[in-house]
């Protein structure tokens, strides 16, 4: 089975278009929770085709773009180059961050941090590399408290994604940034990247799942208890299944 890296190599041109990947509400809701504050250095972690990094263009001066994937960082400064910015790029997993330590203002990662293999570990290096009352910033996908609609939709990602690892639930991430030493300033869970849902087929297409893996998650989503859809957001649309990318945004600062 490919790495996360290899896998991210070959389909890299699918999320420099993904309409999940390039804005999102959480995308937009991470610029209102920092609205006033001085972010002039970015550090954008496993930064795929580098869209949250390069949000900030206009008010950060510096950025920079980690991933293990030569290929998305080759795409994250192709964008950074299309819209007239320099970006600092470094091939590198978020678990070891070859970056001297308080860099930056805001150090995040978006739609990534499921793939981490210590998650633990990767937030403590973003703690590591962030500013005395900088911050570190994550969205991501939203495990469910639910065990068993928890695992439903774990299998449903492992499906999506073989090198998926773990969408955590939002009071796991809690959990993670109180160990990491931040102080919790945003925690918003049962959030949604495209909150009208994007059908199955889109769903796979943007992960190049593969016809087989697409037809083993409609088979299951036909299968399953309507109020277990519910609970996952889940919904359906002339007999096409919509997935609502469902995430948690969570911010927390760095203090002395």
């Amino acid at each position: 089975m490919d790495t996360s890296s290899e896998r991210f190599n070959k389909i890299t041109s699918n999320f420099v278009t993904s309409e999940v990947h390039k804005s999102s509400p959480t995308l937009a809701r991470l610029h209102e929770l920092l609205h006033g504050s001085k972010i002039k250095t970015v550090c954008d972690v496993a930064c795929g085709a580098g869209h949250l990094g390069l949000s900030f263009i206009g008010s950060a001066s510096r950025f920079v773009a980690v991933d293990p994937a030569p290929n998305m960082l080759a795409a994250a400064s192709l964008l950074a180059q299309e819209k007239g910015v320099a970006l600092e790029v470094h091939n590198s997993a978020a678990e070891n961050l070859p970056l001297a330590d308080e860099e930056f203002d805001l150090t995040a990662s978006r739609l990534a941090p499921h793939h981490f293999h210590d998650v633990c570990a990767a937030v403590g290096e973003m703690v590591r590399v962030t500013k005395r009352h900088g911050v570190v910033a994550v969205i991501d996908l939203e495990g469910n408290e639910d065990k068993g609609y928890d695992d439903f939709n774990h299998q449903l990602e492992i499906l999506h994604d073989p090198t998926h690892v773990r969408s955590y639930t939002a009071n796991r991430w809690r959990r993670i940034f109180q160990e990491a030493g931040l102080v919790i300033e945003a925690f918003e869970p049962e959030m949604s990247e495209r909150p009208a849902g994007v059908p199955v087929k889109r769903w796979c297409e943007i992960a190049s799942s593969g016809e087989v893996a697409e037809q083993e998650i409609n088979r299951l989503l036909r299968h399953a208890d309507r109020v277990m859809l519910d609970a996952l957001g889940i919904g359906k649309s002339d007999e096409v299944f919509l997935m609502p990318i469902r995430t948690v945004l969570i911010l927390g600062s760095k203090r002395d």
